[in-house]
């Protein structure tokens, strides 16, 4: 039903899959499934199916809440008039959004499995661990040459490659912010725990860079002003902290049982 209502509006308005918040939402959930079935057939482990799942059901939960006045195919805005650039550059940005959320999903999915199970599967976490290294590599792939593609299309449009636009820095945050997560878990200054903390944290960073931007009103990307949706995006940003403080406990910290001692702590 997603796929065959992305295709219907791609067929209508004759445009790629996403030129406003609207269809952002309903294409973030859509890769996040499409994904979350890649990892169930590369792993053979239900996670993937689980989190992708949930993640494609909250974003066609946002995008209802973002049908405004019920039109979703208004007419496209000048500087956007381009199937080209659409199809490369929001395309690749918006799969990026995609990936970044579906490993914080993942790492949330870790972080509730390690407080409420007793005994937890070590293969099943070090499964989890993969999979969501391998989203974040994906989605550093995608950012990237999304944000180089905008930044050529910035160019062509307003003759010059960067401007430092509150739109380009929520881009440059996502790319960087997983480039650090990858770094620091190569160079060992985080290990199990910590890459899974600083996924969550990336969907903080996303969906500052998706709606937090959108709130400003300045800059040449402001077109998708709103500001209706800045106590949601709060709170949001605040169940994301709460998840990370989770996250960062012991596991089951509120029973004897589940008390990590000294050496566990600092294997972790």
């Amino acid at each position: 039903m997603h796929t065959s209502g992305l295709f219907a509006r791609i067929i209508l308005q004759g445009r790629p899959p996403v030129t406003n918040l609207y269809s952002s939402a309903v294409f973030v959930g859509w890769s996040a499934v499409l994904l979350g079935i890649i990892l169930v057939r590369i792993y053979r482990r239900g996670f993937g199916t689980a989190v992708a799942a949930a993640a494609g059901f909250v974003s066609l939960i946002v995008a209802q809440h973002l049908t405004g006045d019920g039109d979703t195919m208004e007419m496209m805005r000048a500087v956007l008039d381009s199937n080209i650039w659409l199809a490369t550059h929001v395309v690749c940005i918006t799969i990026g959004y995609s990936g970044t959320f579906l490993a914080g999903a993942l790492a949330i999915g870790y972080t509730l499995r390690r407080q409420l199970v007793r005994k937890p599967d070590p293969a099943a976490t070090r499964t989890l661990l993969s999979m969501t290294y391998g989203v974040i590599c994906f989605s550093l792939f995608f950012s990237f040459i999304g944000t180089v593609l905008g930044g050529i299309w910035a160019d062509q449009s307003w003759g010059r490659f960067w401007g430092w636009d509150p739109k380009e820095n929520g881009a440059l945050l996502i790319v960087l912010w997983n480039a650090v997560i990858l770094h620091a878990r190569w160079g060992g200054y985080v290990k199990e725990r910590g890459v899974m903390a600083m996924a969550i944290f990336g969907n903080v960073i996303t969906s500052l860079s998706w709606f937090g931007v959108n709130m400003l009103g300045v800059g040449l990307h402001s077109y998708g002003f709103m500001e209706s949706a800045f106590w949601a995006l709060f709170g949001f940003i605040a169940s994301q902290l709460v998840l990370i403080v989770l996250c960062l406990l012991p596991p089951r910290f509120w029973s004897q049982e589940g008390r990590e001692t000294p050496g566990q702590a600092a294997a972790t």
